[in-house]
């Protein structure tokens, strides 16, 4: 019997569905590369040339997990772009470097080493995920939202210093303008349902076209790129090996390893196809690899793209060779550097404008994964709440663990790594290793109380509030 995914639409057809696939997954591939080539102070030709390599390791990896070799890919209709999850980590990795270029190489080497430990812990992981439950994936991924929110505001305003000099663009109402005009146009986009999915890319799109009638962008840089270029391996130097960097990288690495485990479950239910452990185990064995490799063509972390798993569900194509023309698309852009070099023309401001819509969207995704969390008689709540705590430290006060060790600065000075630890252990302390459900959690646990009408203190007693988990008693209710 032919399985949904296995079937072939005509040619045509294939590359009409695959583009589609790559326009929707588009800026979040290409957001990456800047945020940390921007950070690690990158020239715009060296960040073209992080875009162009992510474009090509996301292609390559999209091929990978959606046609498959034996024990790798799960060979579903699976879009692999370059993870959001690890772009806090390794922030604060090249922040905490002697110089962008160094911290860039840690990062690189820290992907490297970390991946090769998912790739050598993949078979196992389906007993690893039990410590992976909804109230800490949904945890983590919130976090990883809030986390990202001041890059979008940085890109914004812009840096306040500038080489040691104050920034005279800095909190520019021009910059502030064209953001807020850019979220307008991606918000009234997102309301339009047959561009709903393109609303990021077109927002951007439309956004550097204001930006480049008011003078805020141009093209220069563009003329500068060679039209076909092979990504050549390393080409900011060999990797730096650090043990801080590669212990805070490992646990971003297992946040996406659940991540892409999620995705395969929901696409293989999406598709009504059999998904069991060993097709589990082929995919996120496809997602290591391409992780470890993809340092070596000077880019980051690949993971299977939730927002494809969507587009799948609402067009209701299921072939993997939709996809997989997709993911040659990808890699024949990464090999056209000024492609990406006129990607790259795109303003901060522009950029930021989108990225609020699309970093909140990832706190709102780990919010909604929160809502399906029981905390009735339980410690739920706890767990969320000191987790959260935890992941938003470093975003409110950078300096707060800075008299730690270094090892330990490069962990818990990452938003995200902080709240994976945080949360595992609490999951563990609390819902794992205990006799029982304590029959009255504490009131911190219980949340607030809420305050209820007169008509219903008379039902509750005095007190004129009752419990959380407590069934609300109808009006007049006797």
């Amino acid at each position: 019997m032919t399985r949904p995914e296995d079937s072939k639409p005509p040619v045509v057809q294939m590359f009409g569905y695959g583009m589609q696939h790559i326009l929707s997954m588009f800026g979040g591939v290409i957001a990456v590369p800047i945020i940390v080539g921007g950070a690690a102070g990158l020239t715009g030709t060296d960040q073209a040339l992080l875009i162009s390599c992510a474009l090509f390791v996301s292609g390559l990896a999209t091929i990978l997990q959606t046609i498959g070799v034996p024990f790798f890919g799960s060979q579903l209709p699976l879009v692999q772009g370059i993870s959001f999850a690890a772009v806090s980590t390794m922030l604060t990795i090249i922040v905490g470097a002697d110089d962008g270029e160094a911290g860039l190489r840690t990062v690189l080497g820290s992907v490297i080493v970390a991946a090769l430990i998912g790739l050598a812990i993949a078979p196992f992981f389906s007993k690893v995920v039990r410590f992976f439950p909804p109230i800490v994936t949904g945890s983590i991924i919130t976090v990883i939202g809030l986390s990202l929110m001041p890059v979008a505001a940085r890109w914004i305003t812009g840096q306040e210093m500038i080489a040691g000099a104050p920034n005279p663009n800095y909190l520019d109402v021009g910059n502030i303008g064209l953001a807020m005009f850019t979220l307008l146009v991606v918000l009234v986009l997102t309301k339009i349902p047959k561009v709903s999915r393109m609303s990021i890319l077109l927002g951007l799109v439309i956004g550097t076209i204001a930006a480049l009638a008011f003078g805020k962008t141009d093209f220069d840089g563009v003329g500068d790129a060679d039209i076909v270029a092979l990504p050549t391996p390393f080409a900011f130097g060999s990797p730096i090996f650090a043990i801080g960097a590669i212990v805070s990288m490992t646990i971003v690495i297992l946040v996406i390893m659940v991540e892409t485990t999620a995705d395969i479950l929901a696409v293989g239910e999406v598709v009504g196809t059999e998904v069991d452990t060993r097709r589990v185990g082929d995919g996120l064995r496809a997602d290591m690899v391409a992780s470890a490799i993809a340092p070596v063509f000077n880019s980051f972390p690949a993971t299977a793209f939730a927002q494809n798993v969507g587009l799948v569900a609402m067009t209701g194509i299921k072939s993997r060779f939709v996809v997989a023309v997709g993911g040659g698309v990808l890699a024949v852009l990464g090999l056209s550097p000024i492609l990406a070099a006129v990607v790259g023309v795109i303003p901060l401001p522009v950029l930021g404008g989108a990225g609020i819509a699309l970093f909140g969207t990832v706190a709102a995704s780990g919010i909604r994964t929160l809502s399906k969390v029981d905390y009735d008689n339980n410690n739920n709540l706890v767990i969320v709440a000191v987790t959260l705590a935890f992941g938003v430290i470093p975003v409110v006060a950078s300096d707060f663990w800075d008299e730690f060790p270094d090892w330990f600065v490069t962990i818990f000075h990452s938003g995200i790594s902080a709240a994976s630890i945080v949360a595992v252990v609490l999951n563990v302390f609390f819902n794992i290793f205990r006799p029982g459900s304590p029959p009255d959690p504490s009131i911190v646990a219980a949340g607030p109380a809420v305050m209820v009408r007169e008509d219903e203190a008379k039902v509750l007693g005095e007190g004129g509030s009752y419990d959380a988990g407590t069934p609300r008693p109808k009006p007049n209710e006797k």
